[in-house]
């Protein structure tokens, strides 16, 4: 007598099923029969050390200290995805589906792990952990999750040799881990770093001076506790004909700057960002090449050009390697190498490097945040047709990185860009915002958050005049502000690469 089709579909459903259970069963006994040493010794530490994912939270702390800003991302995303699937899997998922754990005698004794699972078989904890993770990582960071994906792999395969779990069981958990990571990415989009073209270095013919000759270097032998007298040791020895003009407490910089760049056919300077900001000026309305020594505090300029070292920079003297370099004109006057900012920004940037050695650049980044937003007074200003109250805003000369309110470095310096960065908090519950996005990465997506890359910017302080901090130093007090880009105006020795 013939079925009617619905019973017919629900014979064949189980059918399939039956042979699926069938074909896991066989495959669990093949691999727990399968003799081989490696298994033996590799799966049971495996196992082991995915045991409440203290693998995983291992691989994340080493990201986060030691890994590129997406690697921390993945990091957090993977440990956030990993804790949401564990709660899903052990609470949810193995009390729906109720499946006994394979027979652990047909694994042998040096294989079994050590701890005897007594929830359902299906699905696998460890797997969904595993993948969850490593799909999370790999949202934000591909080369790693691929790598990770590699390891959960053998996570999940670890489960059947140790006789914990059936192979359909390992499968399951990494539908449900790399499920909820993907759900995630929808509801929280990874990061995408657009990586924006850019011109060829402009090299400049100059000759080589491996003595020296036609060099002129000005230099405080105070500055940077001490590192400006040791320069001065270090360019004698390297390039005998340097003329080297040492400043005095009561000496005029500006003066001193030119009156040298007058007599040289190069200036050299050691100092802080602020005296090679004045010595730019002047190597460019003197029309010669500019060297810089590191010889102050933080010498961001000395290290984006890549003579972060005195050696260095001799180098770049001795071989004639001269390449021009952006600056940017303030109100027509002003050079700025670096960076410009209004509001707390240089308090933000102080806090921050003080920290950041002893908690990490996340944490002190975080702390930095909260410290500046709390004390300190906003500024309402106006540009592009809007207007806008800010505690923090940043102003650099070419594109820094990373993205986001906590630019670090430059990878060129002559595209022709001004880097601007703005917080905005005069919105409802903008502070706790701020800081809940930047907990969570996600600080570039906020609404509050303004990224601008543009050749020319202007703002007005609308409640009169403000402080601007320019090249890290409280330089002037103003009311409006316009600075434009220099293209490569700048000549400056810096090694070829």
């Amino acid at each position: 007598m013939d079925l009617p089709p619905p019973f017919r579909r629900r014979r064949g459903i189980r059918q399939i099923g039956e042979g699926l259970g069938t074909l896991d069963r066989e495959v669990f006994e093949a691999v727990a029969g399968s003799p081989s040493p490696l298994i033996d010794t590799v799966m049971p530490r495996l196992t082991w050390a995915a045991d409440h994912s203290k693998l995983w939270f291992a691989i994340a702390a080493m990201l986060t200290a030691v890994g590129n800003p997406s690697a921390k991302r993945g990091a957090t995303r993977g440990i956030v995805t990993l804790a949401l699937t564990s709660l899903l899997t052990n609470q949810a998922a193995k009390k729906v589906w109720r499946r006994e754990r394979p027979d652990r005698l047909l694994v042998p004794l040096s294989r079994q792990a050590r701890r005897l699972p007594t929830s359902n078989s299906l699905p696998s904890g460890h797997s969904a952990s595993a993948a969850a993770f490593a799909v999370g990582v790999g949202l934000e960071n591909p080369p790693l999750g691929l790598g990770l994906a590699l390891l959960a792999g053998l996570v999940g395969m670890s489960r059947v040799a140790t006789g914990a779990h059936y192979p359909g069981d390992v499968l399951a958990g990494f539908g449900i881990g790399a499920g909820i990571a993907v759900l995630g990415a929808r509801i929280v989009p990874p990061i995408v770093e657009a990586q924006l073209p850019a011109a060829a270095p402009l090299w400049v013919d100059a000759p080589a001076r491996p003595d020296g000759a036609g060099v002129t270097l000005v230099v405080n032998p105070s500055s940077g506790s001490g590192t400006g007298a040791r320069v001065v040791e270090e360019v004698s020895a390297a390039l005998p004909r340097t003329k080297i003009i040492e400043l005095a407490e009561d000496d005029n910089v500006d003066e001193v700057l030119t009156a040298a760049a007058r007599e040289s056919e190069v200036l050299a300077v050691g100092g802080g960002d602020g005296t090679v900001a004045a010595a730019a000026a002047v190597a460019i309305e003197i029309g010669v090449p500019l060297a810089v020594f590191p010889a102050g505090t933080f010498n961001h300029f000395a290290k984006d050009i890549g003579c972060d070292t005195t050696a260095k920079a001799i180098s770049a003297i001795r071989a004639g390697d001269v390449s021009g370099v952006d600056v940017l004109c303030l109100n027509e006057r002003h050079m700025v190498v670096n960076t410009a900012s209004i509001g707390a920004y240089p308090r933000f940037v102080q806090t921050r490097e003080r920290l950041e050695h002893r908690i990490g650049k996340p944490l002190a980044g975080l702390y930095a945040m909260f410290h500046t937003l709390r004390h300190d007074q906003p500024v309402r200003i106006c540009y592009d047709n809007q207007t806008l109250q800010t505690s923090l805003f940043f102003l650099g000369n070419s594109l820094y990185l990373p993205s986001g309110f906590a630019p670090a470095r430059r990878s060129r310096m002559d595209d022709g860009l001004i880097d601007i960065r703005i917080l905005e908090t005069g919105r409802r519950l903008s502070r706790l915002r701020i800081l809940t996005s930047l907990a969570l990465g996600r600080l570039e997506r906020s609404p509050l958050y303004h990224e601008l890359r543009v050749p020319e910017f202007a703002f007005e302080s609308l409640d009169g005049s403000t402080l601007l901090a320019l090249d890290g130093e409280v330089a002037t007090e103003l009311t409006r502000a316009s600075f434009s880009v220099r293209y490569r105006a700048l000549p400056v020795f810096r090694p070829a690469r």
